[in-house]
């Protein structure tokens, strides 16, 4: 089968790949087609990525072999990671640290024809789709999936206001979820055309950090913001983030970045009482709360998705998103 593989210095080509098989209890997918993540892009040329490799985990595909509640034919989303529900970790409600999750994954990965989903992560983080969902829409669930975690950590409740630093696709989502959950949405993003759109998705306010410390404190009454979720910018965000969250409220870091040390004195933390929360993926629970959520139309994904992309044109996928031109990348076989 054809497949887009990740060979050294970064260097992504379609290339011949082994069709899997599927054993018993598993699914073979045909893929209509897959979701770049930010994750992905992080992989492609860094430092300790084995390769060859074939990345792509927002999955969406027809079913060729399987069985159960499954058959040939069903469209369904799969979701690469699943932990084992029993661990320490699972039961402090830290699924993503527990070791079966870690070591869980989809053969190979989405951007490929074929995929082999485990029998693991047909039990617990395969939905079928139902007619009136998009195969983009539904390649959302995992990611939304994790931002419904990160809001859920981050403590976002009625009447409070949410500030959402990066209004890429991951961006948007959490101005949808927060404005959902009842906070006014602030966002913040370096380009016009994000701001807008997350402006038409919920935001009260969207532009630049400097345009937005205003907006901040008028939809506060001058407290500040109860939450800053961080999508992107590293650590250097920092003192800006900690500039506009009020005494008592929480920074919550979403993704990773450049940065050994957080560029904020532990007496600011200590006397303001300051948290810093973050989360690295989602839970079956949330994979489950997603995919309800897309399919009762309550979160808008479709606008996220700026390009489709065939998969021998994965590189360009990437080289866009690098740039910021490209909001989101949907590839398709």
């Amino acid at each position: 089968m054809k497949a887009a593989v990740l060979r050294e210095a970064g260097r992504l080509a379609p290339e011949t790949w082994p069709r899997p098989v599927a054993a018993a209890g598993e699914l073979l997918l045909r893929l209509r087609g897959c979701g770049l993540c930010g994750s992905d892009i992080a992989k492609v040329g860094a430092v300790g990525t084995k390769v060859p490799l074939v990345l792509g985990h927002e999955v969406v595909g027809d079913v060729v072999e399987g069985g159960g509640e499954f058959a040939p034919g069903d469209r369904v989303v799969a979701a690469h990671h699943v932990p084992c529900g029993t661990c320490h970790y699972c039961r402090r409600g830290s699924e993503s640290m527990c070791a079966a999750f870690k070591t869980s994954n989809l053969d190979p990965g989405g951007f490929a024809e074929y995929v082999r989903v485990p029998a693991e992560n047909v039990r617990h983080a395969t939905f079928k789709i139902p007619a009136h969902v998009s195969d983009e829409a539904a390649s959302f669930v995992e990611p939304l999936a994790c931002c419904l975690r990160a809001v859920r950590r981050a403590r976002v409740e009625p009447g409070d206001v949410t500030v959402v630093v990066g209004l890429g696709s991951i961006g948007c989502l959490f101005v949808q979820l927060a404005r959902r959950a009842g906070a006014h949405v602030v966002g913040v993003d370096l380009l016009a055309a994000r701001a807008e759109l997350a402006r038409r998705l919920g935001a009260e306010a969207a532009g630049t950090a400097g345009e937005m410390a205003a907006s901040v404190r008028q939809l506060s009454d001058g407290r500040g913001a109860d939450q800053v979720i961080l999508t992107g910018g590293g650590v250097q965000v920092l003192p800006w983030a900690t500039s506009v969250v009020r005494d008592g409220g929480s920074l919550h870091y979403f993704a990773g970045g450049a940065g050994e040390a957080l560029p904020m004195p532990l007496e600011a933390l200590y006397k303001r009482e300051l948290t810093i929360t973050t989360t690295y993926s989602s839970s079956p629970a949330d994979l489950a709360a997603a995919f309800a959520l897309i399919v009762k139309g309550e979160v808008s994904p479709e606008p996220l998705v700026s390009h489709r992309l065939p998969l021998d044109r994965l590189d360009e996928g990437v080289a866009l998103m690098r740039s910021q031109a490209a909001l989101k990348v949907y590839v398709t076989p």
